[in-house]
């Protein structure tokens, strides 16, 4: 299994990030390149726990239901997302990408980089669940602009 926490699958993500130009355009959704960038550096900074989302209890008790049945397939395209991980902007394109290489190549230091076990969304995680929504959610992304 890929995992975010191993050395060379954690390589192997960073060289599909390095792979995206600012002229990378979506096969689905409506994200540009850099607004994606941001978009999964967000999901990211959830994990290191300097991240805060605003989820009503009706949410949380979705997350909750739903989590097995997401996280055991695949990410499906033009998914909603909360309003934290919304970025409309234009935002600078190497600035972004190395802002996202940096945090996700902390998950290659272990375990210790998670800093949360409760997601606000999806409620009570562990590190395997954390490994796989980190995994499934950037590589969706990256799936989403060709590489």
């Amino acid at each position: 299994m890929n995992s975010i926490f191993d050395s060379a699958g954690n390589e192997a993500m960073i060289v599909r990030i390095n792979k995206l130009i600012p002229e990378s355009q979506p096969l689905w959704g409506k994200m540009s390149v850099d607004q994606m960038l941001k978009h999964t550096d967000a999901a990211v900074e959830v994990a290191f726990g300097t991240k805060q989302l605003k989820i009503n209890f009706l949410m949380k008790f979705l997350g909750k239901m739903l989590k097995n049945k997401v996280f055991n397939s695949e990410f499906k395209k033009n998914s909603p997302t909360a309003p934290e991980f919304i970025f409309s902007d234009k935002y600078d394109f190497e600035t972004s990408k190395k802002d996202l290489i940096e945090k996700f190549s902390r998950f290659a230091q272990g375990h210790q980089s998670i800093k949360i076990m409760k997601h606000p969304f999806w409620g009570a995680m562990n590190y395997d669940e954390w490994d796989l929504l980190m995994w499934k959610h950037l590589d969706h992304h990256l799936k989403q602009f060709g590489v």
